[in-house]
């Protein structure tokens, strides 16, 4: 079996692995450097050109082929990059000038895209619901994103924007999101949403897992409101994907995915919201931790 090249692109690093093949989260090589996106453009492709030749003198091996995940996504009909939070990424032609630097073929996905496939295929889902057909994988963090797996295989969608429920209209009170639009569901539930709410709330400033233990400990209605409002408005975004995607799985990742209540009450919010008399669809912890990026780009090859 042909080893399996990945590359994670970051804001502050690029991460690449070399997998032993589809099946095995089995190391060959792995390897950091920083991004430097505040050189610009073109030296993001350098250092990506400059991390698989590190990966190269490191293993004695050649990619045939080179899986990439980060921000955003190329448009399908332009190619040039969109959505991309590494704001330089955007309207560029990263794909070809990739290919260009690397000299081989890449395969290019989001890194909530990337979430998914590795844990459908390497994490949690092969480990906990190996019988899955469709896998809805979120990353809840500094902002709300996702991705879709069907079959083991990768929903990228008409506009590569397959699993983006972070920019689904939420609620009016989530106020203004970068995307230009207001009340997404990243500007009501993300971590810096939540803590600008609590903020509000109490005149203080606070982390959000500050903010959820001063919850469980009672003595902050401030921190109890917030966390409520995670909850109910969690539920609410997440039956609407429910509601139109039928995952058999939805696998909790980034910082919020941590939060125990959201296995039980957060699911029980959903419950209220979902098409159904029921809510059988597993949520899941994920597996792989920060190998899951890199780990799902090298397994684009197979995927996309």
């Amino acid at each position: 079996m042909q080893p399996l090249w990945g590359i994670d692109l970051g804001g502050t690093k690029i991460e690449g692995v070399i997998l032993n093949g589809p099946e095995s989260a089995d190391v060959i090589a792995r390897l950091r450097i920083p991004t430097e996106a505040e050189k610009g453009y073109e030296h993001i492709v350098a250092q990506a050109g400059r991390l698989v030749g590190l990966l190269r003198s490191a293993s004695g091996l050649e990619p045939a082929r080179i899986g990439l995940g980060g921000p955003g996504v190329p448009d399908p009909d332009t190619q040039l990059m969109k959505n991309c939070n590494t704001t330089v990424l955007n309207g560029r032609p990263l794909l070809k000038d990739l290919e260009t630097a690397l000299r081989v073929p890449v395969a290019l996905a989001n890194d909530a895209n990337c979430f998914v496939v590795a844990e459908t295929r390497l994490g949690v889902v092969r480990e906990q619901a190996p019988e899955a057909g469709t896998v809805f994988g979120v990353i809840m963090g500094t902002g709300v994103g996702g991705g879709v797996t069907v079959g083991g295989k990768l929903l990228a969608g008409r506009h590569g924007i397959a699993g983006e429920w972070g920019h689904n209209f939420l609620d009016e009170s989530g106020g203004a999101c970068y995307c230009g639009r207001s009340g997404c569901v990243e500007t009501v539930i993300s971590g810096p949403a939540l803590e600008r709410y609590y903020a509000r709330r109490s005149g203080q400033e606070r982390k959000l897992p500050q903010i959820v233990e001063r919850h469980k400990a009672g003595h902050d209605p401030a921190a109890t409101a917030t966390v409520e409002r995670l909850i109910h408005f969690f539920g609410k975004g997440i039956a609407a994907v429910i509601n139109i995607l039928d995952p058999d799985v939805v696998v909790l990742g980034g910082g919020l995915g941590n939060i125990g209540l959201l296995y039980s009450e957060g699911v029980a919010a959903a419950r209220q919201f979902v098409f159904n008399d029921s809510l059988r669809t597993k949520f899941l912890r994920p597996k792989l931790g920060d190998s899951a990026g890199v780990f799902g780009a090298a397994l684009l090859v197979e995927n996309v």
